[in-house]
This record gives structure tokens, sequence and C-alpha cells, in this order.
């Protein structure tokens, strides 16, 4: 799904790179003399959390990623990788821990899935 750069705010999504971020920071500036306004953004991959930057007249168009933002139950940890239960399709699914994060049997946590990756959030 492509959108207008000018019509994404902070936290919105956007693929920077092929890689699907979270905006962390968005700033426009105004038209020059001689050419049109610029949007400037700052991101962070969602699966790898790099920073990625792009600078982009406020009229081009940007590839939005679809995220997905599901449910799921812990069913059993083994070191850093948790086994989640999807808790609409009962799907089972071997996700990494995020680290920080302690996860027992049973526990019912959140997670995003975007073109075939599946990560566990960390709020």
């Amino acid at each position: 799904m492509a959108e207008e750069l000018r019509s994404l705010k902070e936290g919105n999504y956007i693929k920077i790179e092929g890689e699907p971020c979270k905006i962390s920071s968005l700033t426009k500036r105004k038209t020059s003399k001689h050419g049109e306004a610029k949007a400037r953004v700052e991101a962070v991959g969602i699966f790898d959390g790099k920073k990625r930057y792009l600078v982009k007249p406020v009229t081009s168009r940007v590839e939005v990623p679809m995220i997905l933002k599901k449910k799921g139950q812990v069913i059993s940890v083994q070191s850093n990788v948790a086994q989640i239960m999807d808790l609409e399709t009962y799907e089972m699914i071997d996700m990494d821990v995020p680290e920080g994060k302690e996860l027992k049997e049973e526990d019912q946590v959140n997670y995003i899935e975007c073109e075939g990756k599946k990560k566990i959030s960390e709020n």
C-alpha cells in the first residue's frame, strides 16, 4: 500500500530500504524558492532495530507495510525462544524472546506480523 509522505505521522509505519520501520521522527520543511517542501523521516526497523533515514518531497508516495497486531499464549520457553499459540487460529509459532522480557508458560503476549515475519511486542 502506498501513501503520500505528507499524510504520515510519528508512530506510523513505513518501508525504508525494503524493511518495515516505525517512524520515530518526522520533520517537514517549507518550500524554497526553487523547489517543493521536503520531509525528513527518521525510523527504526521493526525486526532489526536499525535506524534508517529518508528525505523526499512531501508529495512523494511511499510504501506503507501492513502490520497485523495479534495475541498469543506462551506454551513453553526454551532459553530465549518461546513457543506461542495464536489465540485466533491456534497456530503454533516459535519466536525469540525480546531482551529483558521474562516469559513463563500461560502468559498472554501481543505480537506483530509483517510480510511473513513475526515478533513479540515489547509493550
